[in-house]
Order: structure tokens, then sequence, then C-alpha cells
């Protein structure tokens, strides 16, 4: 007989679970005493451990998770409340990792394809994988004189170092081609990168210091949900949130003011803020005369060019909230800005990156505590990479890898000659899902020879393969985790045994070198045996020691998680990284690689005849990209794409909610439900990108390959205009 509370539904449970997770991130808690229901107490016969991990998926947070198994069976995950930026809360998908771990469709063996895309999958033994790559890379080798025709694509699936042992595996065999750039951050690394030197952020916790934050294009209520814990204390303590976006997000419902802007038009506005603090005296004239090189044109060039009307036109804003706008930011004192990765995803999305960064500079917000231009930082990632770096075999010939553009894959594969591609490698990457021009994209797979990938499901990128691999969770295997936001460094130890046959990449290297060896000795440099947990420590120097205080890496595995004793305030002493050594507003690096020297406004993308929307594709509270929204958990919450639609434009076209639309342009179409909101304008619609399985479901068909304005000199290639995608709509 079912008792009472196992007619609790699934759907339930998990709406509870992120009503659970939305009060987590505001620092409050449900309770069991107000919920009714009884706190389950272990059995005392159950051998229970706990284990400290860290999620590493492409996300701010990088949690602390504390594991609980129970007779080798995790039964429970937490945050690790010894974090002060995780603070004993994980998110609503953090909170779903039992799932993932045990899923059932989870990928548990090798297994081979008969006909590439045909669905006819046949599990296969470790030997047999690594024997039939192998012989595929020899065959290359001995074909083409190089392993060139090689083609890794792997990116930011699984941040874990441990996982850059894919990197390493590539480098093992001689040199290969590269899928390089980043789809996420390049323009706005680049634009900090000219103004700074690099990327560099104060420590989020910092934030309980500011008096004024603008969150610029960025939505922690989804996807950085401890910020917002942050944000409501300083909140608390007297700070003015101000949220600037084209869509009223979660964020912004609670920010003290919503600013509405037109799509890609952030540097009008930060121009026309710059315009209204030079014109009423409110910079900082003695910290440009110290710090800043180039602040005298830039003056001339606002003074000259910009007006309050021009910024009003531009971005849809009144000209007196701009007033109100600039006034405020610059007489505030600290005044923070947090500049999201959304906004620069436009082909002028590095310069409205670099003119926001200005706002900062003329007011003297850089260096200081509570204030700065946040974007992102690295200054945690020393490590020594023991994974990646790997000698190429005696004898490889050539001048090095090769390098293709990672947001261009499919036709920079097609094109790639001297030697061609034939074959390729994919881990910690979705890219049939997550790639612009899914059609170019398949046709590249459709033309290799051989492709394998490494991955958790069987997601539309391992349909398109002839051998997959099974891999670990991050509770399968130890490894080591940092953020590209906060300062904490999180320890991984492995807290179960892997699923069925899966493997962490480093073992997979290790095997695969093993049996290229057997079959061809010396044509691969990886070690072929040694204890995982010797290679984490293997990944730590003196340098990343100190800065997180630690005396050895055993001090680490007795306290799980650390944050770092220095550098926890971006620019605190100057020493800016640019060529002058100074906050450069005029950069000859920028005009090297094609850009104004200034931070100037670089006109937006204009809607084409025909496709009057631009279509925004922005994350979903579910996923991380392709990963998470297959989970049952999250299935039961939301198992549906949807389009946004404006209540004007759906009046206009016959458009109920729940309506079958098509979404379309010259590229290609998606059909989905609509789903009408005020929380857009009129002229844009929104479509969340995620990975649906089972479904016919894909934005990136309308997307095309255009590329940003900046990311090349960071990142190795330009970054992606994703949110210049124009399309129109129709009902079905």
């Amino acid at each position: 007989m079912m008792s009472e509370q196992c007619k609790l539904s699934r759907r339930t449970f998990v709406k509870g679970a992120a009503a659970a997770g939305a009060l987590a991130s505001l620092g409050l808690t449900a309770g069991y005493e107000l919920s009714g229901l009884q706190q389950a107490k272990a059995q005392n016969n159950v051998n229970a451990q706990t284990f400290r991990n860290a999620c590493p998926r492409n996300c701010y947070d990088t949690c602390a998770i504390l594991t609980t198994v129970e007779d080798g069976v995790i039964t429970k995950v937490t945050g690790n409340p010894d974090n002060t930026y995780t603070r004993g809360k994980l998110c609503v998908k953090g909170n779903s990792y039992t799932r993932m771990v045990y899923a059932p469709d989870r990928i548990k063996y090798p297994m081979r394809q008969k006909g590439r895309g045909s669905g006819n999958w046949e599990r296969i033994s470790w030997d047999e994988a690594f024997t039939e790559i192998a012989q595929n890379i020899l065959k290359i080798k001995e074909t083409y004189g190089s392993t060139l025709p090689i083609c890794l694509n792997k990116y930011s699936g699984n941040f874990d170092i441990m996982h850059y042992g894919i990197e390493g595996t590539m480098a093992s065999i001689g040199y290969t081609t590269r899928a390089i750039g980043t789809p996420c951050w390049p323009a706005g690394i680049d634009a900090q990168t000219f103004d700074f030197g690099t990327i560099y952020n104060n420590d989020p916790e910092d934030i309980l210091n500011s008096k004024y934050l603008i969150l610029w294009g960025v939505n922690p209520a989804w996807c950085a949900v401890h910020s917002m814990y942050i944000i409501e204390e300083a909140k608390k303590n007297g700070c003015k949130i101000i949220a600037i976006d084209p869509i009223l997000t979660a964020t912004a419902s609670r920010a003290d003011m919503f600013i509405q802007i037109k799509p890609s038009t952030d540097g009008a506005l930060a121009l026309g803020m710059a315009k209204y603090i030079y014109d009423n005296n409110l910079y900082d004239a003695d910290w440009l005369i110290r710090n800043a090189k180039g602040y005298e044109e830039f003056f001339g060039y606002v003074n000259n060019n910009i007006t309050l009307e021009w910024a009003a036109e531009k971005t849809g804003i009144p000209v007196a909230v701009i007033e109100q706008l600039a006034r405020e930011y610059a007489t505030a004192d600290p005044a923070n800005i947090w500049i999201g990765y959304g906004m620069q995803r436009h082909t002028n999305g590095g310069a409205n990156v670099r003119a926001i960064d200005a706002l900062a500079a003329i007011t003297g917000n850089v260096g200081k505590k509570g204030g700065g231009a946040q974007y992102a930082q690295l200054e945690t990632w020393g490590f020594n990479y023991h994974a990646m770096v790997k000698p190429q075999p005696e004898g490889t010939t050539g001048d090095g890898d090769r390098g293709i553009n990672m947001n261009n894959f499919g036709a920079d594969v097609l094109a790639a000659q001297d030697p061609p591609i034939k074959m390729m490698w994919i881990a910690a990457r979705n890219p049939v899902a997550q790639d612009p021009e899914v059609s170019v994209v398949l046709k590249a797979f459709e033309a290799m020879d051989f492709v394998v990938t490494a991955d958790l499901f069987m997601n539309d990128t391992v349909k398109m393969s002839d051998i997959v691999l099974p891999v670990t969770t991050p509770f399968e295997s130890p490894g080591v985790n940092v953020s590209y936001w906060h300062y904490w460094l999180n320890l991984n130890e492995q807290a179960i045994k892997p699923i069925g046959e899966c493997k962490n990449d480093v073992e997979i290297a290790m095997g695969l070198s093993a049996k290229m060896n057997e079959l061809s000795p010396g044509s691969c440099t990886y070690p072929t045996s040694g204890d995982l947990d010797e290679w984490v420590e293997k990944e730590f120097n003196d340098g990343i020691l100190k800065q997180f205080g630690l005396k050895d890496f055993d001090e680490l595995k007795q306290k799980g998680t650390v944050k770092a004793k220095s550098g926890l305030i971006a620019w605190e002493r100057g020493n800016f990284r640019t060529p002058s050594r100074k906050y450069e507003l005029y950069s000859e690096e920028a005009e090297k690689f094609g850009n104004h020297p200034l931070p100037v406004y670089v006109e937006e993308m204009q809607a084409p005849s025909g496709y009057p929307f631009r279509c925004i594709s922005p994350h979903w509270k579910l996923n991380i990209h392709s990963q998470f929204q297959n989970i049952d958990w999250m299935e039961a919450i939301n198992d549906q794409p949807f389009v946004e639609i404006h209540p004007n434009v759906a009046k206009r076209l016959g458009i109920q909610t729940g309506d079958a639309v098509k979404v379309y342009n010259d590229l290609g179409y998606v059909q989905l439900a609509a789903k009408i909101t005020g929380t857009i304008s009129e002229d844009t619609l929104v479509v969340y990108e995620a990975w649906y399985k089972n479904k016919n479901f894909n934005i990136n068909y309308t997307v095309k390959a255009i590329p940003a304005d900046m990311g090349a000199k960071a990142t190795g290639m330009p970054g992606i205009a994703f949110h210049d995608n124009f399309v129109n709509i129709t009902k079905v």
C-alpha cells in the first residue's frame, strides 16, 4: 500500500524542490516544520559517508557540494556550508545530480554505431573501442604523413582540470587540428583585454560593499543563483540595484529600477551616460590623470559626437532616465557594474563592453572595494595542466597544431585542405545542438571517415558518431575545480565507483595510449598508468598553493574548499596589463585587431527585409546549454520549448499561448509553442536555447555564423553574434 508521502507526484516534488532552490538563493529556508514534513532519519545499519565534490559545469557558481553516500549509493547532495559563496545551497540543477548519475538512459558502456545516424548501436568492450580508434589514428597518420586530419572539438561541458586530459591525448599523438575560440564570451574578453589588459573581476562577495549596482545584461536569478543572495544583502545595506536588459528577467523583477533597452544598443546608453558625466563635471580627473591613457581623446569623441537625444533614440530610453542613471552612478561611491555575456553576442558586442568599461574608468570606480566593471576572471587558474601538456611523439613533423573556428565549425571543417579533416573527436561539447548553421555542421559530420564522441547521454552529436565513449560524472572520479567568477577552489573527491564502465578523460587517454603503443610502439606519449588522485596532486604548484594559503595538497584534502587569500579586488594596485600599463581608453592594440582605438559606438545590426524580429536565445533556467534539461526532474517541471511573443504582436498575428508557431528565416526554421508575455518588446522574440531529449527542437537552425566584432586577440577567433538573429513568425 502506497504511503501518503509516496502519493506526492514527481512533478509536485520537483516544483517544491525548485521553489526551495529559489528560496535558498535568497538565503531563506522552507523548514521541515513549515512544510509539515518530517526529516528522514538514517537507519543505524546504513554505511553513510560524506564526500566533497564540485560542480564542473559552465556556470558562474562552480558550487562546492557535500555528497552523502549510503552503502555505495548517492542519496543526497547539498551545498558545502564551508564555502561562503555556495553557503550550503545548490540550485535546482545541482540538486538534480542524483538523477543524472543514475539516469536509466545514461551511456554506461562503449558503443559502436552501425551506420552513422542510423541509431543501430551495439555494445563493445573498451579494448575494441581503443583498438578501432587507434587503428583509425594510425591509418590517418600513415596516409597523410601527420595527424592533422584529426580534429578535436572540446570546450565547456566539464571544466574540471583533469578533463584537460583530452587535449593531452591529442598532443601525445602529434599535431592535430583544434576547434579554437569560444562561443560564450570572447568579444567581452577582448574588450576588457584592450581596456585593462585582461579579464579580472572583484570577488563577487565584495558586492556587499557597493552602494550602487548596475546589472547590465545579466540574469543571476537563473544563471548565478548564489550571487542573488549577495545582491539582496547589498540591497538591505542600502545599495540601489539597477537592471538593464531587453527582457524583464527574474533578476530585473527584483531590482529597484528596470531599464528595458533595445538589444545591441548598450554602447549608446553607456556613451550617453558618459556625455552627461562629462558635461556635468562628474568624472574623476585625478584617477584618470594617474591611471588612464587616452581620456582626453575619449572625452573629445563624446563631446563632439554624442548627445543624450541620440542615445535616447538609439536605446529607446528617455533622456530623463539616462540623466538620472548617469547622475546616480557617477555620484555613488562606490558604484559597481556587472556586465553579462549575452550583451556581447552581437556584431558590436565588444565595442559595447568597452563603452561600459569606460564608465567605471572615468568615474574612478576601478581598483576599489564595491566598485569595478565585473565580467570574469582567470586569476585562480594557475594549475600545472599536467593532464593536458604532453610532448609529441618522436619524429613528429610540422609547425604545430592547426586551428579552425569553433564558431563556424561546420564550414571550417568542410573547407580544411592540405590535409583535409577526416576524423573528429568530440568531448564536453554538443556542437550539433549548440553551433550555428546546424545543417552545415551535420554535413561536416557526414563527411568524416570516423567520429568519436565522449559523453554522458545520447545527444544529437553522439547520434552522428561512430564510437561513443561513456564518461564519468563528477562523483565518480577525482578532480579539482575553480570558477571564472568567484575565488574559491573546490576539491572533487571520488564518492562512488564509476557507473557501468564509465571512465574520465585521463583514463581514456591512458587506455588509448597503451593500445596505440601496442599497435605501433612510440606512437603516443601519454602515460599508460597512474593513480588518479596522484594525477590531481600533480596539477598543483607553489604559486597556486600560496594563492589559496595552502602549505601542501594534503591541506586541501583536509579542507575540501578554500578561498584565495589575495587579489580579491581587481586592479587594486593598478598594474594594468595593457602595453602602457595604464587603463587604455585609447588602445592601439584594439586598432591592430581592426577595431577603433576608442570605445566609440558601432552601429547595431538592422533587421533585413522580411525578417522583422530579433530572436534572442539566452540561457534557460533549467539547463546549462545542452546539459540538465534532459534529466527527468527538469522534464517534470517543463518539457516543452517555446517562443516568447509580445501581446501586441500575438494579437496582430492571431496567436495565442500554446499555439504552434513557426519561427523562420532564409536559413531554416523551428516549430514550437507560443507563449505570450509582456516581458519583451514588440520587435523581439525570445527562444531559450536547450537540448530537449527526443524533441526535434534546435533554435540554431535559424542562427547564422555571423562573427562578433572582437574575440580574436584573446581567444584566437572572433565571437559569434548569436543574438543578431533576425526571423519572422507565423501560426502553423
